[in-house]
């Protein structure tokens, strides 16, 4: 369906008077559309590169904290025993450290129990 509707308008980059179809036309051709196009995208980048970026922790601080929690989520134990995360589940299934499972996903490890396996591999 084409519009028969006709607007004078400005174009946004190089400010001559251009007649646009549609009220939200922008620019007076295809050029014009283009090179704002390409400096939006230019700004874009510049923005996205000068924005802060996150800057992660170092491992030493995350074992830091861990050693002042009571009780451990079974990726915090991995962290701390230098293990994945299977090989606590493993761990746990075999008996060989003591686990309460609050609910799904929420398995809970005691320091002490984490301490207890650390000491006797030793």
């Amino acid at each position: 369906m084409s519009s028969n509707i006709r607007i004078k308008k400005k174009c946004q980059l190089c400010n001559s008077e251009f007649i646009a179809k549609t009220t939200v036309t922008k620019f007076c051709g295809d050029t014009c559309a283009k090179i704002a196009y390409k400096a939006r995208k230019r700004a874009e980048k510049i923005q996205k590169v000068s924005k802060p970026q996150k800057v992660k922790a170092d491992p030493k601080e995350k074992v830091q904290d861990l050693q002042l929690k009571e009780f451990l989520s079974v990726k915090e134990a991995a962290v701390l025993l230098g293990c994945s995360v299977k090989t606590i589940y493993r761990l746990i299934e075999n008996e060989q450290l003591k686990a309460v499972n609050l609910g799904q996903r929420l398995t809970r490890i005691k320091r002490t129990e984490v301490d207890y396996i650390f000491n006797q591999q030793n």
